[in-house]
């Protein structure tokens, strides 16, 4: 019996290592996209576990890692690198990312990975994704990407990355129907990771096994949307 195929990129820790942890337990073949690897990580090391470290911001190199599956079926890609500013969780009006703090540099490093990296390895996987009879592509996105839920404003360059994601996300639903390609942003919760910092809701278990249960159970009529990890479409 043919084992499932998921592409996991930045699954070197936090989301991204829950992700692949939870996918290797369920029996999948997991190829871990990350800019480096962690001892969390190669301690997953089996025969399904394959582990390929690049640049994620450079489309050379990401083309050397499309080209090296050539053949391989990928029936999930999930979009999950990204980060929300060098230092990790920022927050506050004073933050790095809160008005009257523009710094083109620190938005282009935020877009490069949250945005530019997911179109270009969406693009450069989509044969491999096209031979699964369950083709999906899920990009990690935030409740903070939704403009009716922004409540409390701030955090600029990460929520402008974020609803990038959401409308790119969107249009792939729409432009790769035709292959049976189902397209959808999700949301894993506030999760205590490096990124969400201590204080957030939810563990990477109860997120990643959430997140993991929603793909598994997505349909056509599903694609397009940004779904919570608990399964609740979420307002754009």
């Amino acid at each position: 019996m043919t084992k499932n195929t998921v592409v996991i990129t930045g699954a070197n820790r936090g989301l991204g290592l829950g992700l692949a942890r939870v996918y290797l337990e369920d029996g999948w073949n997991v190829i871990a996209i990350n800019r480096n690897s962690s001892p969390e990580l190669e301690s997953l090391r089996n025969g399904s576990l394959d582990i390929l470290c690049c640049d994620l911001t450079d489309d050379s190199q990401l083309e050397t890692i499309a080209k090296s599956l050539d053949g391989r079926t990928i029936d999930v890609l999930i979009n999950n690198a990204g980060r929300m500013a060098r230092d990790g969780f920022v927050s506050g009006e004073s933050s790095v990312q809160g008005f009257g703090f523009f710094n083109r540099q620190m938005w282009h490093e935020v877009f490069d990975i949250n945005l530019f990296t997911v179109m270009s390895l969406s693009e450069l996987l989509i044969e491999h994704i096209s031979r699964s009879e369950r083709g999906r592509i899920v990009t990690i996105s935030s409740m903070l990407g939704s403009m009716s839920m922004n409540t409390s404003g701030g955090l600029y360059a990460y929520r402008a990355s974020k609803a990038g994601v959401n409308a790119i996300m969107k249009s792939m639903s729409i432009d790769l129907a035709s292959r049976g390609i189902i397209a959808i942003a999700q949301h894993p919760g506030w999760v205590r990771t490096d990124m969400g910092g201590k204080g957030a809701d939810i563990d990477v278990q109860t997120s990643v096994s959430g997140m993991k249960k929603v793909i598994d159970g997505l349909n056509p009529a599903d694609s397009g949307k940004l779904l919570s990890f608990d399964g609740t479409e979420m307002a754009w």
